[in-house]
């Protein structure tokens, strides 16, 4: 009995749907969380804090002082370069949604990865089978060629 190249084909094609799969959630958890954390920081706009000083950041690692004047309104990037100026409520409501929308789709992804997952463990059992097979159907061979 030889090995199948369809089934190892089979393997080499779900393993790469798998990692795609959990690659894409793995991404929307990142996005998601840039979201949370951004509606979590609108928090500290109150009028407690107008007026206080602050860092602002230029880059990942370069921050510049600065003041809060405008507790009020917030420039959200909405995407390409493109920002709006929304106030506070908005802009929670905002990152809310895209929150939202996130969720739905790790969701959706998340039945076609477990899937993808059970149909690669289902062709390495049946590639072990064979295995089996073929290592018994050998060692059967080896012993009828010595008697």
């Amino acid at each position: 009995m030889k090995m199948n190249l369809e089934n190892l084909g089979l393997n080499l094609t779900c393993a790469y749907e798998t990692e795609f799969l959990s690659s894409s959630i793995g991404q929307l958890k990142v996005v998601q969380t840039k979201y949370v954390e951004a509606k979590d920081s609108l928090n500290v706009l109150n009028k407690s804090n107008e007026g206080k000083e602050l860092l602002v950041p230029l880059t990942s690692s370069m921050y510049v002082p600065g003041k809060l004047n405008d507790v009020d309104h917030v420039l959200v990037d909405v995407g390409t370069g493109y920002f709006v100026e929304k106030n506070v409520e908005d802009g929670k409501e905002f990152f809310k949604r895209k929150i939202d929308f996130l969720t739905k789709q790790i969701e959706k992804i998340q039945p076609a990865l477990q899937e993808k997952h059970a149909m690669k463990q289902a062709v390495v059992e049946v590639m072990n089978m064979k295995l089996q097979q073929l290592h018994s159907q050998q060692a059967s061979q080896s012993g009828t060629t010595k008697a």
